[in-house]
């Protein structure tokens, strides 16, 4: 492995475990918190390809979750959270080939429309209430807590961005966006299905009993689902305007070998 990826993975890693550490929103109904990690996870695949994505993605959020006294979510983080760094770094550079830039509009405006619903019903119906919100509070950063309320309508407001957002980078970008899109979405699905998955098995084996007994698998379902188009939401603007801004550098700005730019 060149030290140019292993350095990039180093750095990547880092800032995936910062981006879920420092902000973070206690879910006393499941045990576990929201984060805005997965912004980090799918910039760092979308960079970087699958192997740095599945690296920080994984190591980044399991190092967190044992930082927030989470311990016993890190075993399941660092597979799933690999697992959708590298689903989210593969499909995004070496999958979807086949499609002409007629077929990525209409997708991608398809799935806008589908997700930013889903945000939608998900929001509204299970999101809307009160939560306390933790900034900082691991590795020595002080920790600031307040309680604040999401209403209902906060929730209809970004999913009528989501869809925005969507229809704009499948009608008016690169057919590129659109395979972002789409790799984002296989990912965080993988995501949402995992901890369905480790929560309903592994986690009851592993976890203390005052948690086991207040497991809820399907009640995290939605919030893991918000997560992940929030970091949708971020991500793909970000990576965009990231490789506009390095695109008349040299590809191993990116971590690329310039004979293949598919590379990582």
């Amino acid at each position: 492995m060149r030290s140019q990826t292993v350095a990039s993975a180093a750095v990547f890693t880092a800032f995936v475990a910062a981006a879920t550490a420092v902000f973070s929103v206690f879910i006393p109904a499941t045990n576990g918190y929201f984060n805005v990690g997965e912004i980090m996870v799918y910039t760092s695949a979308l960079l970087m390809g699958p192997y740095v994505g599945a690296f920080a993605g994984g190591v980044g959020s399991a190092i967190s979750d044992i930082s927030l006294g989470f311990p016993y979510y890190a075993p399941g983080t660092l597979v799933i959270k690999a697992a959708e760094g590298f689903i989210v770094g593969y499909l995004s550079k070496r999958a979807f080939a086949g499609l002409s830039l007629r077929d990525w509009k209409g997708i991608t405006v398809a799935a806008g429309l589908f997700f930013g619903s889903a945000l939608a019903y998900v929001g509204t119906t299970f999101l809307a209430g009160t939560y306390n919100l933790i900034l900082g509070g691991a590795w020595g950063i002080p920790s600031i807590e307040a309680d604040f309320q999401v209403p209902w309508a906060v929730w209809v407001g970004l999913a009528v961005l989501v869809f925005g957002v969507i229809a704009y980078l499948g009608l008016r970008t690169e057919a590129k966006s659109g395979q972002s899109v789409l790799s984002v979405l296989a990912g965080g699905a993988a995501m949402v299905s995992g901890y369905y998955i480790y929560e309903s098995t592994i986690l009851r084996l592993i976890a203390p009993v005052s948690v086991v007994a207040t497991l809820a698998p399907a009640a995290e379902v939605p919030f893991n689902v918000a997560q992940a188009l929030v970091g949708l939401l971020v991500a793909v603007p970000l990576v965009r305007s990231i490789k506009r801004i390095v695109g008349s550098a040299p590809a191993a700005a990116l971590g690329q070998n310039p004979a293949n730019p598919q590379s990582t």
